[in-house]
């Protein structure tokens, strides 16, 4: 497919969704939230597909909101901007809710919406070299949309600050507050990265997905008997199944999985 903001590639069941709008430091418009929904979407449901890591070119991974685009969000009504924001709002749900593991490679500046788009993903590596940014409130805005994502990668702490002050931190700073996991030099981003796709690539496809919903569904829960009956029904499903089934036996037997090859 031609894409016209994005570009996708896949190599040894590994994809990459590449933010490709350099000139404009990766800003996104209404065709960049549909492809990148489309994409998601699509890759989410390709079996042969083990992980997807969200890349972006040019020195910034990506600015927010592109300016055009605000423009032409500043004359919509009401009801338009509530649409327009559900458009958004999809996009972070399907990166969210992908069934494939995905990683975020930050190798620049990620400001506002760029926050929301990395948040979105399960694991995120950052370059020292980038900045972060919330900076809806200098615009009168707030990162609203985004909100759900940012504040579970970064807790509310640290939402209250940067939220309210729209202050730019650097990488170490998104790494201690945890909204990234890993921040390394720009030399070693690429390896980073790779480390933890072939990590991803070699765990059961099924235990992966299962192990992502988990985390999702399970997470700022109360510890109550619902919760743990439904913890217990899960590994049970888990243990039952043919992957779970061919773990095991192919640890104790000392060989590979069949999803190895």
């Amino acid at each position: 497919m031609n894409w016209q903001t994005i570009d996708v590639s896949i190599a040894a069941q590994v994809a990459t969704v590449t933010l490709n709008r350099p000139d404009v430091r990766n800003a996104f418009n209404e065709t960049t939230i549909a492809e990148i929904t489309r994409a998601f979407g699509e890759l989410g449901q390709t079996a042969a597909l083990r992980a997807i890591v969200l890349a972006a070119n040019g020195p910034a991974f990506c600015a927010g909101a592109d300016l055009n685009w605000m423009k032409k969000m500043a004359g919509y009504t009401h009801d338009e901007n509530r649409a327009d924001a559900a458009q958004l709002a999809e996009m972070l749900r399907t990166i969210y809710t992908c069934p494939k593991p995905v990683v975020a490679k930050i190798q620049g500046d990620c400001y506002a919406g760029g926050m929301g788009l990395a948040a979105a993903c399960d694991i995120a590596i950052a370059s020292e070299a980038a900045n972060f940014c919330l900076s809806e409130v200098k615009l009168g805005l707030i990162p609203a949309t985004i909100s759900p994502y940012v504040i579970i990668a970064m807790g509310a702490n640290a939402a209250r600050r940067y939220f309210l002050t729209a202050e730019r931190f650097s990488a170490q700073e998104a790494q201690r507050i945890g909204f990234v996991q890993q921040a390394v030099a720009p030399e070693a981003l690429d390896g980073a990265v790779a480390d933890i796709v072939k990590a991803l690539v070699t765990n059961s496809p099924n235990a992966v997905k299962e192990a992502k919903r988990l985390v999702q569904d399970v997470a700022g829960r109360p510890l109550t008997a619902e919760l743990i009956a439904d913890t217990a029904e899960r590994i049970a499903d888990i243990r039952s199944s043919e992957e779970g089934r061919e773990g095991v036996k192919s640890f104790l037997e000392k060989r590979k999985p069949g999803w190895l090859g």
